[in-house]
């Protein structure tokens, strides 16, 4: 059985939120990911956030290297993106619903519900140094990319 999906909605240049493939019956529902059809990366790593406390502000960073791609499989979780010029954010509220994040853009995860779970996929392993924590150093360094 094939299904017809929306295409990929650009929440902002180089992110984009995308639809899974989901499949009812009797028996229940599915959802599809595969490498190179909703999953633009191989993950070397993956981790769930939960319980967060209500007003607090995960990510707050963004990687040098490292791809992400968060989805939501419970409740809803508002993610801010920002690739050094323009800013946007997006509700994932359905666990078909992926937000793809390459390197460079800085990441705010936040307004959790009670009972979010919000799952990130990894393109690497954990690297301290794949990190950056400043967003001056962020937007300097994006503005840096851009220089020919």
């Amino acid at each position: 059985m094939t299904q017809t999906l929306p295409p990929k909605e650009t929440v902002i240049e180089g992110v984009y939120l995308d639809v899974a493939p989901q499949f009812d019956d009797a028996r229940g529902s599915l959802l599809v990911r595969e490498a190179g059809h909703g999953l633009p990366f191989v993950p070397k790593r993956m981790f769930y956030l939960f319980d967060v406390p209500e007003g607090s502000k995960r990510g707050d960073h963004a990687h040098r290297t490292c791809h992400q791609l968060l989805i939501c499989l419970k409740g809803r979780v508002e993610c801010v993106v920002d690739n050094g010029h323009e800013r946007a954010s997006r509700w994932l509220d359905s666990s078909n619903l992926a937000l793809y994040m390459p390197p460079m853009v800085w990441g705010i995860q936040q307004g959790y519900s009670k009972d979010a779970i919000l799952l990130v996929l990894a393109s690497h392993e954990f690297d301290p140094d794949d990190y950056i924590r400043s967003y001056n150093e962020f937007k300097s360094r994006a503005l840096q990319q851009d220089r020919p």
